[in-house]
């Protein structure tokens, strides 16, 4: 069993993930790390959160695991002088350690894009010691809200909707971690919900250039194109509309997400 990533590793992709740390992306977990912990982040991407647990957990042992090697390239350069962290390819379905591995097993928005996440949190319990911790945090897309909303804008969640589900993912996953959990096994689970907010210009433009670039410029794009679900020029106006958003004075955005602890 395979995961397909939906967004690649286009540059519109990684300033998105590389902006992410513990403090923006992973609180909720901070007040279940003390020194001398192991820990798996599966699914590390350029390893910017990772480098925080890192840092939370030394000299306890540390492994970034991902699915594609390129981007443990890229991981491996954001944790530069860390000397906790080794690194893996791994597949979250099946994971290549012995059980009880981990003191914690961490995933950040990788459950969305995985074939069977009920099947992934079982691997993901399994590499755990008892009484240890799992956790997962999933931004849920049909909780996403912006203003104003111009038109063009409207048709982004439409086409990534097809695009991601016709990969087997699941971008309302924030508000299923909870299910997942209990049909992997879990009973003991602590959900809470954050959000990402973006509302200055700066971020406005950013975010705007994450997002609306994705949908002319990254492997989204061209799924979208392959799939039928949209055509160049209908993307080019999503990315206006994205562009409209950016430049309005009022332009806001939030990201809700869904989180769970849960003991191994």
């Amino acid at each position: 069993m395979s995961s397909a990533y939906t967004h690649g590793h286009h540059a519109s992709v990684l300033s998105a993930h590389q902006w992410r740390t513990v403090d923006n992306s992973a609180a909720y977990l901070t007040g279940h790390l003390r020194a001398g912990l192991s820990i798996l982040d599966v699914g590390c991407g350029p390893g910017t959160i990772t480098a925080g647990l890192a840092e939370r957990v030394a000299p306890g042992p540390v492994v970034a695991a991902d699915s594609a090697e390129t981007v443990l390239d890229e991981a491996r350069r954001n944790t530069a002088g860390l000397d906790n962290i080794d690194f893996a390819v791994a597949d979250v379905h099946a994971l290549d350690y012995a059980d009880g591995t981990f003191d914690v097993v961490h995933a950040h928005q990788v459950l969305q894009h995985v074939a069977d996440p009920v099947q992934a949190l079982r691997e993901m319990r399994r590499v755990t010691r008892a009484g240890g911790v799992v956790a997962a945090r999933d931004a849920d897309f049909g909780a996403m809200i912006w203003y104003p909303d111009p038109p063009g804008m409207d048709a982004w969640l439409p086409i990534y909707y097809k695009v991601a589900r016709g990969n087997g993912g699941e971008p309302d996953a924030g508000r299923r971690l909870v299910s997942w959990a209990r049909a992997a096994g879990f009973t003991g689970v602590t959900a809470s919900s954050s959000s990402w907010c973006y509302s200055t210009p700066e971020e406005r433009e950013w975010w705007s250039e994450s997002w609306g670039g994705r949908m002319i410029r990254s492997a989204i794009a061209d799924q979208a194109v392959a799939g039928g679900h949209a055509t160049r020029e209908e993307l080019q106006r999503v990315y206006a509309g994205w562009k409209e958003w950016a430049a309005a004075e009022d332009g806001w955005y939030s990201v809700t997400h869904g989180e769970i602890i849960c003991r191994a």
